[in-house]
């Protein structure tokens, strides 16, 4: 696989090292000069000089060849714009960028970006996940599907907490893919009786995560 690396930062660099470690031809692009020259150090000639963000860059760089391209400047401006260059001019298939503000992720998807990736937004996911909480979490986002992988817990006050997950009406969009109960692991259907505290992850849109707060965390949407 040819992957194209726009930013040689330490996000850039250690990515670089790990996909060349797995036998993959890749190529770092590096603005800055003084950068650049340490990277080739580390890395030979799997590191060149040149603004990701320009098309005549990244076709010297061969990026109309390119399986995947992966935009991890540390601004986001410049990822989208690499991104988006990599999709519409190259015709890359898959594009990957790496958002620094969370508030800029819904307009990376909403511009096609096929995989956004949040440092700030999974950290605090993962501070979500290691807390006890009844909360609704984020998991993975499958941009292209339109889909959400989350977990949530549910309160022993819950209205579900009781019922079938049949009788929760849950919208087509919900789909419950497992339920853990302490140590089981249980592979839900229908007909599966929830209980307080199950975790429950699903494969979701939008619309189906709102019906999901308000049907088991009983939060309205002036609450989210």
């Amino acid at each position: 696989m040819y992957i194209l690396i726009g930013g040689g930062g330490q996000v850039g660099f250690y990515l670089t090292k790990g996909l060349l470690d797995q036998g993959h031809e890749v190529l770092l692009l590096e603005r800055d000069a003084r950068r650049a020259e340490r990277l080739k150090d580390e890395l030979g000639s799997a590191v060149i000089r040149g603004d990701a963000c320009e098309a005549r860059v990244l076709q010297k760089a061969g990026c109309e060849r390119a399986d995947l391209v992966i935009a991890v400047t540390g601004d986001d401006e410049d990822n989208l714009v690499l991104c988006q260059v990599a999709k519409q001019r190259f015709n890359v298939h898959m594009t990957i960028a790496r958002v620094n503000n969370p508030r800029n992720d819904a307009i990376f998807k909403q511009l096609g970006i096929d995989v956004t990736v949040s440092p700030t937004r999974n950290i605090l996911n993962l501070i979500e996940w290691q807390i006890p909480h009844h909360t609704l979490v984020p998991l993975i986002t499958l941009n292209r599907a339109g889909l959400n992988l989350v977990e949530v817990t549910v309160p022993p006050d819950s209205e579900a907490n009781g019922r079938t997950i049949h009788a929760l009406n849950l919208p087509r969009s919900v789909n419950i893919a497992l339920v853990t109960r302490g140590e089981e692991n249980i592979t839900p259907s229908g007909d599966t009786l929830l209980q307080g505290e199950d975790h429950l992850f699903a494969l979701t849109t939008t619309d189906g995560e709102q019906a999901m707060r308000a049907l088991i965390l009983g939060e309205s949407d002036a609450e989210q």
